[in-house]
């Protein structure tokens, strides 16, 4: 459903890496590098032995960070599925930056213009999941749109997620993923 069938008996639909605490839950060079060039998804799961770690009895939801200027769609679909395989509900969570003409003023930015910087985000991601929330009508949908950068905003709500879920693309990096892994304890799926 969040994409297209491997093409041959040896294709892969999916990697699971199993990330161990003598690894300190980061992710390594091999792994990184999978999850750079890998045509299907890569999903990191952290070792629940880590000093921090507090387990999830029952997860809540499945956090989707994506960018609803250019969404990964194969992302969107794999959140929802997964939101749907757990009958949770989908966490989306859109971050987003002052646009560059709010570098030049002179003082703070007006809080007028933010408001409407925010409104046309919210709209954008409202746009982006309007077509998947009517091809999963049963899964209750949070739409979070945040002025952080995408790690900080997803790291942060993925708090209690039973899965954090990514689409590879500019603003979620290798040292992105990186970064998300050091800072949550659920697994994540980043997904070309």
């Amino acid at each position: 459903m969040y994409g297209s069938p491997p093409d041959g008996p040896s294709a892969a639909a999916m990697f699971v890496l199993g990330l161990s605490a003598a690894e300190d839950d980061t992710a390594g060079p091999a792994q990184l590098a999978l999850v750079a060039a890998s045509a299907c998804p890569v999903v990191l799961v952290p070792d629940d032995r880590t000093p921090f770690a507090v387990p999830v009895r029952h997860p809540s939801h499945v956090t989707l960070g994506l960018n609803a200027r250019h969404p990964v769609e194969q992302s969107v679909g794999f959140a929802f599925d997964a939101a749907r395989l757990r009958d949770v509900r989908l966490h989306a969570v859109h971050a987003w930056e002052l646009p560059a003409c709010a570098a030049e003023l002179p003082f703070t930015v007006p809080e007028e213009d933010r408001a409407t910087w925010e409104d046309h985000e919210v709209r954008l991601l409202a746009d982006t999941l309007r077509p998947w929330r009517l091809t999963y009508p049963r899964i209750p949908v949070l739409e979070d749109v945040l002025l952080l950068s995408p790690t900080e905003a997803l790291a942060h709500h993925a708090e209690g997620a039973a899965l954090a879920v990514v689409g590879r693309g500019a603003r979620m990096s290798p040292d992105a993923v990186q970064a998300l892994l050091c800072e949550s304890l659920c697994p994540v799926a980043v997904v070309p």
